[in-house]
């Protein structure tokens, strides 16, 4: 059984050297594939990974973006390249552990899960970035259908079958846990430990993590449509509310004049209700146009197999 680990590295150069030599070890009784992404690091992550495809030939497959893209496309590039029975997708920053990994294969094996997320009781994340994912997990609850007791960790194990049925996504903007959540409810959970972060700081700045949220919101559940008519079926029902008000203070007291307050708040409310709802659907309808004129998921400038350069397709999606 031929086991996948896929590695999206962003300026990753001083962590996934030591990263790769652990995998190595850990999982030395196993056939083993890594799938290292350059997801256009401008630090020299790009040597260190050239380096480790010629070190060990045969089991280090390095993948060159073209430019950045996002981590879940860089997920999807890595996926197009990994060839195992599972694959593990996991960061390149060493807060989950290596020795992990053949736990989540063996708990996905035996129990035949087509993925298997981790939970960790304690997380060495920042505040803030701790703060983000309860959020996203909430969000998550009521756009996507999931099961309240599952986190949606970055750590994970996927089947072939599922990992066949993600890759059958072609639009600009994936999200690896919505294509799952999509597919199939046969989901384990195990727990792992979370170690602190070896090196730097967390590559997700509150705009990548808006833009995360955006593809949960707008590429996988309609919710927030519904949501925004019910926010006007409750607008319009304020508004004539407010009209009933002010026609009944007219006709008690017919000889006070209405304030700029009650004519101000309405206009205001509705009017920034009005610019919500027309964002919401430019975002669809934007997003729409830029799938409709191929906007490329990833693009790859290079495969790198054994030390070698492979021949890299010539498009987003390899065939």
């Amino acid at each position: 059984m031929l086991i996948s680990v896929v590695i999206p590295v962003y300026n990753g150069a001083r962590t996934i050297g030591p990263l790769v030599e652990r995998l190595l070890a850990a999982l030395s009784g196993s056939p083993l594939q890594i799938v290292l992404v350059d997801d256009g690091s401008v630090d020299a992550s790009d040597e260190v990974c050239r380096a480790l495809s010629g070190r060990h030939a045969g089991m280090v497959t390095y993948v060159k973006l073209g430019r950045n893209f996002g981590e879940h496309n860089a997920l999807m590039a890595g996926l197009w390249h990994a060839r195992g029975d599972y694959a593990v997708i996991m960061d390149d920053d060493f807060q989950n552990p290596p020795e992990e990994v053949g736990r989540l294969i063996d708990h996905a094996r035996r129990h035949g899960y087509d993925i298997v997320y981790t939970h960790s009781p304690v997380k060495h994340h920042h505040w803030l970035r701790n703060l983000s994912s309860r959020l996203n997990d909430r969000v998550a609850n009521f756009m996507l259908n999931k099961p309240r007791h599952l986190y949606l960790s970055s750590f994970k194990c996927l089947s072939r079958f599922l990992v066949g049925q993600i890759l059958k996504y072609r639009g600009p903007y994936p999200y690896i846990d919505g294509l799952a959540l999509r597919c199939t409810r046969n989901i384990g959970i195990i727990e792992v430990r979370h170690a602190p972060r070896r090196e730097g700081r967390s590559n997700y700045t509150p705009r990548k993590l808006l833009r995360l949220w955006l593809n949960m919101f707008v590429n996988f559940s309609v919710m927030p449509l519904r949501v925004s008519t019910v926010v006007g079926l409750a607008s319009s029902v304020l508004g004539l509310a407010l009209g009933v008000e002010v026609l009944v203070e007219r006709l008690v007291r017919p000889g006070v004049p209405v304030g700029w307050a009650s004519v101000l708040v309405p206009i205001v409310l509705f009017s920034g209700v009005q610019l919500v709802m027309l964002g919401l659907l430019g975002e669809y309808l934007g997003r729409l146009f830029l799938t409709e004129n191929q906007t490329p998921q990833f693009v790859v400038r290079e495969v790198v197999e054994s030390g070698v350069p492979a021949p890299s397709p010539s498009e987003a999606h390899p065939s």
